[in-house]
């Protein structure tokens, strides 16, 4: 039975983490993109970020003064076991996401969608958002908190079959061209991709894909991985760099996640995590110890539900 203080304590943890620390992974393809942009103006706000990023850790101030708007996914072995339950569970994670807004501090960014009242804590009607996951063995639960930024770093397109890669594509870089001249995310940034699912199956995709996947992981499937890498490529080809300036590295990542559609349609969102992206995770086990690291794990065989343990009637009767 994992002790519900200690989600709340592990959940506040977690909170000054990822608003503070700069994931390795994305920490590294930062810096290999500032070795290579040659744009002047670009290769000035990289250099500008590396440097606030190493004084955000040692200083433990918010590496951003927007910090995103955070929410909360949380994946259970089977056997896991919560002390009162998941009710209790999410008054924790609702309860830490306050506490951390004041003490960090976070910029409160949720407020009624018509009043715009706001309880200056990032809590309120559905919100943090809480998204679960489950795991066939363990009785462990990791939590993993996402500021997102990119208010507007998100877009969806309803396609059509017949349109397949090269609609995909022309998608994807109207996309990215939108989110460069309009100032509508921060870039360089991890770029999610969502193909497939009914719509909001297909956003929830394609969010998670660029924000719980680290940089240089692959899909499994290896025609999907090698459109990742294409799509990486072509998206710092079109001359844009940091925050929409002149440059060559606007994408430091390309996730791309599917899930299945209608016949009829083909849907696929694009979302861009932010120049500041920011997650921590941590694993809660059942006797009582945590382990804290950056990589989700998410994406796991029997999250993608690559399998099928289905037999047809008649063959069942054969």
């Amino acid at each position: 039975m994992i002790p519900i203080e200690l989600i709340q304590n592990t959940a506040e943890i977690l909170m000054d983490k990822a608003a503070i620390e700069i994931p390795q992974d994305y920490l590294d393809g930062l810096q290999q993109a500032a070795k290579t942009e040659d744009g002047d103006l670009s290769s000035f706000v990289l250099k500008a970020m590396l440097e606030n990023y190493e004084a955000a850790k040692e200083d433990r101030r918010a590496m951003c003064g927007d910090t995103g708007v955070p929410r909360w996914f949380v994946k259970m072995g089977n056997d896991a076991q919560v002390e009162g339950g998941m009710v209790a569970l999410e008054g924790a994670l609702r309860q830490a996401t306050a506490t951390a807004t004041n003490g960090v501090p976070l910029r409160p960014n949720r407020v009624h969608p018509l009043w715009r009242t706001d309880h200056n804590n990032n809590v309120g009607i559905g919100a943090p958002e809480i998204e679960y996951g489950f795991e066939p063995e363990g009785a462990w639960v990791d939590l993993i908190t996402v500021h997102k930024g990119g208010l507007f770093g998100t877009d969806y397109r309803m396609l059509f079959p017949s349109d397949g890669i090269q609609g995909i594509k022309r998608f994807y870089l109207d996309s990215l061209m939108a989110f460069g001249k309009r100032g509508l995310a921060c870039q360089p940034a991890i770029i999610g991709i969502g193909l497939g699912g009914s719509k909001d199956t297909c956003m929830a995709l394609g969010k998670r894909a660029s924000t719980l996947r680290v940089v240089g992981s692959m899909n499994s499937d290896p025609k999907i991985a090698e459109m990742e890498a294409e799509f990486k490529e072509l998206g710092n080809s079109i001359g844009m760099g940091a925050m929409g300036f002149v440059g060559k590295n606007m994408v430091i990542d390309c996730n791309i996640e599917v899930g299945y559609c209608h016949t009829g349609g083909l849907p696929m969102s694009v979302h861009a995590f932010c120049l500041s992206s920011r997650r921590a995770v941590a694993r809660i086990h059942a006797d009582g110890r945590v382990e804290y690291r950056t990589d989700p794990d998410w994406f796991t065989p029997y999250q993608r539900r690559e399998t099928v343990d289905w037999t047809p009637v008649q063959e069942a009767a054969e």
